[in-house]
């Protein structure tokens, strides 16, 4: 079981690491396009689609589980489409590497650690939690030097980078923690499910409907917004469609499957599912990322120091995901 956990963390990683690449290579679209169509499909398509074909009484998990856990998933997913705004914002201004690297390293920390005060309470440290604490720190490390390499790549750009991108980024970085925190308090929902005969599986899914339901709101209302000010909704129009629609709909497949696997993979990381899972998917996230950003010529122009010192952050990641998959087989 747990070997299968971590593989469906490992998956979650790879597919959250890719689906921002594709923004890079759109024709024609402005950001709100690209972003709009994402988010239909990976927010509102996706999760309204599995829960309606594999979920037969969606109404009887939401009548019987606890109204807290129920305004947690809504309200933190509400919370989370903001953070979802501003790092779509600070990867088109800041490019798919140094975004991720930034976003992911501020997510990691909170997104990992208050999921487990929260749902384990007052504990007494066990080598787990010393190992998941080493592990966090260490993805920490890795993340500063993997953003330091951007900033070093960056002062020698032939492309100025917007400071305003930086901004973007640290505040995506702390909303998209919340996204873990709202899931972790919204477990009575999958719980209440299972005990109505549902897998783990599919009653986790309830939660992301409610939760990434309640975050499309920001970002539909958002992207409305931008195409009324910029006059570009004529843009959907144009194509190729397979390069349009066709790209930012795979951006939505990939996001909202890493949401779905990740889902799927915590309850069999045992009592500290969510803290172990996401940093564990994140740091994943973040080396596929990287990879993607030198692929589309990110680090083309960049110092040999940059590049090294990238590749040096990668390697510390690669360490921090052993820690946490550790973690996890002590748990």
């Amino acid at each position: 079981m747990l070997a299968i956990g971590l593989a469906l963390v490992f998956a979650s990683g790879v597919a959250n690491g890719l689906f921002t690449a594709p923004m890079k290579v759109i024709p024609r679209w402005k950001w709100e396009q690209i972003w709009l169509v994402f988010i239909l499909t990976a927010c509102l398509a996706m999760p309204l689609t599995i829960v309606g074909v594999w979920l037969p009484d969606p109404r009887a998990i939401w009548d019987a589980a606890p109204m807290s856990a129920r305004l947690a998933a809504i309200v933190f997913g509400f919370a989370w489409g903001f953070g979802a705004i501003f790092f779509g914002q600070s990867v088109d201004k800041l490019g798919v590497s140094l975004a991720n690297s930034l976003v992911i390293g501020i997510s990691s920390g909170l997104g990992s650690l208050v999921p487990l005060f929260l749902t384990e309470g007052a504990f007494v440290l066990e080598s787990r939690h010393y190992l998941l604490f080493s592990g966090v720190a260490v993805f920490l490390v890795g993340v500063a030097v993997c953003g330091s390499a951007g900033r070093l790549r960056d002062r020698t750009a032939t492309k100025a980078v917007a400071p305003v991108g930086y901004l973007f980024a640290i505040v995506a970085g702390v909303l998209s923690a919340i996204f873990n925190i709202g899931y972790a308090l919204a477990q009575p929902v999958a719980q209440v499910g299972m005990v109505l005969g549902h897998s783990s599986f599919m009653a986790t899914n309830f939660i992301w409907l409610l939760m990434l339901g309640a975050g499309s709101v920001p970002n539909i209302a958002f992207c409305t917004y931008l195409m009324r000010r910029n006059g570009s909704a004529g843009l959907l129009k144009e194509g190729p469609v397979s390069r349009t629609y066709g790209l930012s709909v795979l951006m939505g497949l990939l996001w909202g499957g890493s949401i779905f696997l990740y889902g799927a993979a915590t309850p069999m990381l045992g009592s500290m599912g969510p803290s172990i899972g996401w940093p564990l998917s994140l740091a994943v996230g973040l080396v596929v990322a990287n990879g993607m950003g030198t692929l589309l010529g990110e680090w083309r122009e960049a110092p040999p120091d940059a590049s090294r010192r990238m590749k040096m952050g990668i390697g510390i990641l690669l360490l921090a995901i052993v820690l946490c998959a550790m973690a996890a087989k002590t748990s």
